[in-house]
């Protein structure tokens, strides 16, 4: 059990947490939760003792173990991906390396002798001989192949060393174990195999996640923070969100009685109550929602961006063909796109996605485009966009078609639809953030008003609400869309076909990621592909 006592942060004037009195219970994975800035990984870094609070205290309780996953990817560069898991459990290596060296020394002394055989008694106390084994299998599991666990990790490839990293911060069943983004980098499968770690462990998990499926897979409670506050509420984050934006209907609902506006939030948690019952996570572990008190759910303060994508000139028949295009990443690829589809492209070999955006949208001679297409697109890095030092106002400005999208109030519009209202509206594009740029190259589409979104990764750096404000526009949206991303909630949702592109060939079928992931025969064929 881990929790903080009247905890309160503050740089400079701004106040990020004021007097916080929380408690993380063991068997409960908490999903830490908050708009950009609210303080969800600073939270983390205090709990984990990286930072030290204004005043307050963190509380641990006395034998527990705190684990956290390492967000410095090359940290243990000098070490190899066995030492580096084991590592993880730090009184455990520290032992094992001080044995290593009591053998190692060439006038071993019967003080030598007590000391190695008081440290292997601690040693078998903790486990310790079965260590090797037991990292070997966990990363194994990880898909760091067996062959590779003797190798220093400066020599592997960044996406096995973030799952070895993983491996780490998982290693020795840790009491508390705290997570920063864990899905950052990993494939879907590995996320699937994290989700069913994590939904049977059985000590205390806290979690800063953009993934809302990842969330709600894993938490038995989100953790809000809210007006420098934290508060736990029972469930997973779509309960959250669902029960908050009932309350704040409610909240506006001035003359419903207070008897109907609690007779309905008692039906909403009685008909999540039989979902969840029906799903996975209905764990022992877990408490059940009917426990939740309705005076509990309380809306959130959260703005939600107004993203709607609306059609300048309705697609024809003919949208995209596609006939033998080959790139030095892609070989003798076709394809006929039809009005409606909505492609999850996928590969598990990003430049094979940067390679194929660039040829369709470079107009290649075997890319051929309807003529009542018009394209907007996105790509994952779009700092070129930024360099020029303009106000967001001039910048968007860049896009305008008419006199009318000129104007200034036509402009302010769009940007105050992203969040960017009164003087927001006039600051530096250069000086924005990661989430603020995505906003502002969505503000860009949205006055395209084009009929084909071509989006790569595009949640990266938005906070959740403005990743359900795209993923509900994304649904509605009435045109053609190529869509790549690492969110299988949105990329679930939002496709009705998948394309995947290996270095060995594609697949191509018409049904939803679920689906696709899930199908037999799909797995064999994405075996051949690559």
């Amino acid at each position: 059990m881990i929790s903080t006592s009247n905890l309160s942060i503050q740089f400079g004037k701004r106040i990020l947490f004021d007097e916080v009195n929380v408690t993380f219970k063991k068997g409960n994975c908490y999903g830490i939760i908050g708009a950009n800035g609210a303080g969800k990984s600073t939270f983390l870094k205090v709990l984990s003792g990286e930072i030290q609070p204004n005043s307050g205290s963190v509380n641990i309780e006395p034998g527990n173990r705190l684990s956290i996953l390492e967000q410095n990817q090359n940290a243990y560069d000098d070490y190899t991906v066995l030492d580096s898991t084991i590592m993880g459990n730090s009184p455990l290596y520290k032992i094992k390396k001080e044995m290593d060296f009591l053998y190692s020394k060439e006038n071993f002394t019967d003080e030598d002798g007590i000391k190695v055989g008081e440290l292997q008694n601690k040693y078998e106390e903790m486990d310790g001989w079965n260590a090797d084994s037991e990292a070997a299998s966990l990363l194994s599991q990880l898909g760091v192949e067996e062959s590779l666990h003797y190798t220093k990790l400066s020599e592997i490839d960044l996406k096995l060393k973030v799952r070895v990293l993983l491996a780490q911060s998982l290693f020795g069943n840790p009491d508390i174990l705290i997570m920063d983004e864990p899905t950052n980098n990993l494939d879907f499968e590995t996320i699937k195999w994290l989700q069913h770690f994590l939904s049977n462990y059985e000590n205390t998990v806290i979690v800063v996640s953009h993934d809302r499926y990842f969330l709600d897979s894993v938490c038995t409670h989100i953790s809000d923070i809210d007006y420098g506050k934290i508060s736990h509420y029972s469930g997973n984050y779509t309960f959250w969100y669902e029960s908050s934006q009932l309350a704040l209907k409610q909240r506006a609902q001035q003359n419903k009685k207070a008897e109907e506006k609690k007779k309905e939030l008692e039906e909403f948690i009685a008909r999540f109550s039989a979902n969840v019952a029906k799903s996975k996570q209905a764990t022992s572990r877990k408490k059940m929602i009917e426990k939740l008190n309705i005076e509990d759910i309380k809306p959130s303060s959260r703005r939600y961006p107004g993203i709607i994508f609306e059609i300048e000139r309705s697609l024809g028949d003919q949208i995209l063909n596609i006939e033998s295009l080959n790139t030095s990443l892609i070989n003798d690829f076709s394809t006929i796109i039809n009005n409606g589809d909505k492609v999850i492209f996928y590969s598990k070999n990003p430049k094979i996605v940067d390679s194929f955006y660039n040829e369709i949208l470079l107009m290649n001679e075997s890319v051929k485009w309807g003529t009542t297409v018009s394209k907007s697109y996105i790509p994952e890095n779009y700092d070129s966009f930024f360099e020029k030092n303009l106000s967001l106002v001039d910048w968007l400005r860049q896009w305008s078609k008419n006199d009318e999208e000129r104007e200034e109030v036509y402009i302010r519009g769009f940007l105050g639809k992203m969040l960017f209202s009164g003087e927001e509206a006039l600051k530096s594009c250069t000086v924005l953030s990661g989430g603020e740029k995505v906003r502002c190259m969505l503000s860009k589409m949205m006055m395209e008003k084009s009929n084909f979104l071509i989006l790569n990764e595009p949640t990266n750096h938005l906070d959740l609400e403005s990743i359900t404000a795209l993923n509900n526009s994304l649904i509605n949206f009435k045109g053609n869309i190529f869509l790549t991303t690492q969110d299988f909630q949105f990329a679930n949702s939002v496709g009705n076909r998948v394309i995947e592109i290996g270095t060995k060939g594609y697949i191509d079928k018409l049904m939803n990621f679920g689906e696709y992931l899930n199908n037999d025969k799909v797995k064999i064929l994405r075996e051949k592909i690559y």
